[in-house]
């Protein structure tokens, strides 16, 4: 997850060591006793066809998904059949649909969340 998140906000090194600072998330992760979400933010990764279905089930039940398609840009044909997968199901459920990091991720959105094309800050 390290390489998706260099290839959209870039990769710089800090500094001075002492700029960062650890967060302990372990209170967050897998907290018990709470409400579930309404909508998740999943990740997933698509090399073949058949991948999809899992993708477009995670949509089409609400959430956001970020997709991996890297795997994708070996096969031309491929990486088209499943891009015209994913924008059917963001269509199906008028949703949205945007490709990152020089198309190597794709974010599909259910309904009611749009994707804004806008970048905050940076150039």
């Amino acid at each position: 997850m390290g390489k998706f998140l260099d290839s959209i906000i870039g990769r710089s090194t800090p500094a001075h060591q002492n700029e960062y600072m650890e967060l302990d998330l372990t209170s967050y992760e897998g907290s018990t006793g709470e409400e579930p979400a309404s909508m998740y933010l999943k990740v997933a990764q698509i090399g073949d066809i058949k991948d999809t279905p899992k993708v477009k089930d995670e949509v089409y039940n609400g959430n956001v998904v970020i997709v991996d398609i890297s795997r994708l840009k070996l096969d031309k044909i491929m990486y088209e059949r499943v891009l015209k997968d994913l924008r059917q199901v963001a269509h199906d459920v008028n949703g949205d649909i945007i490709g990152l990091g020089d198309q190597h991720y794709v974010v599909i959105t259910p309904m009611s969340v749009k994707i804004s094309r806008e970048k905050i800050g940076g150039v």
